[in-house]
């Protein structure tokens, strides 16, 4: 493996994000705005952590975890694509695997000796720890940023309760002007 680049520290952060927004994902109950734009985020990240999975290689070689890689894009597009066609089985299904997958990875790529983030971990831990921080707190600003999204202070996306006081008060305004039946 070789030393700490852009690409190798853009895998990992990818990776991190990757692994953050997973279980708010698979655990979180509602299926809205907010999932669909964070499923976006992710499959993004996936697609960049599986694609430059494959320019970083051992002396020049392919491990198991470029086949989980290939395997993942395949996983990640069809939960993709149930999605898109409202399969929803078959896509909670792909996703799900997807992120065990890359759960799997990620243990691999750090109990692993001789691979870069156990070397990371032994030789610099605070950069590790400010890293995962910095995944985890960037995480948690996009998900709160679209669940607040649309609620205060905007019109052009008015809140359940607003819709119904106003269809409430709609039935109780006095009626102007003639009726015509059409």
């Amino acid at each position: 493996m070789e030393p700490w680049n852009v690409l190798l520290a853009s895998h990992v952060i990818a990776a991190l994000f990757v692994l953050a927004i997973g279980p708010v994902q698979i655990l979180r109950r509602r299926r809205d705005r907010v999932h669909r734009t964070m499923g976006h985020l992710w499959v993004a990240a996936m697609y960049y952590v599986c694609f430059s999975s494959f320019w970083i290689v051992r002396d020049g070689h392919f491990s198991w975890l470029h086949g989980l890689s290939a395997f993942t894009i395949v996983t990640v597009t069809l939960g993709l694509v149930s999605a898109v066609r409202r399969n929803i089985p078959a896509h909670r299904g792909n996703m799900i695997g997807s992120y065990i997958g890359i759960v799997v990875a990620f243990g691999f790529a750090v109990s692993a000796p001789g691979r870069a983030i156990p070397r990371l971990l032994a030789d610099d831990l605070p950069t590790a720890l400010y890293v995962t921080a910095l995944v985890a707190l960037s995480t948690a600003v996009v998900f709160l940023s679209l669940r607040r999204g649309g609620r205060e202070g905007s019109a052009s996306q008015p809140t359940g309760q607003t819709v119904a006081l106003a269809a409430r008060g709609a039935d109780r305004a006095p009626k102007t002007g003639p009726e015509v039946d059409g």
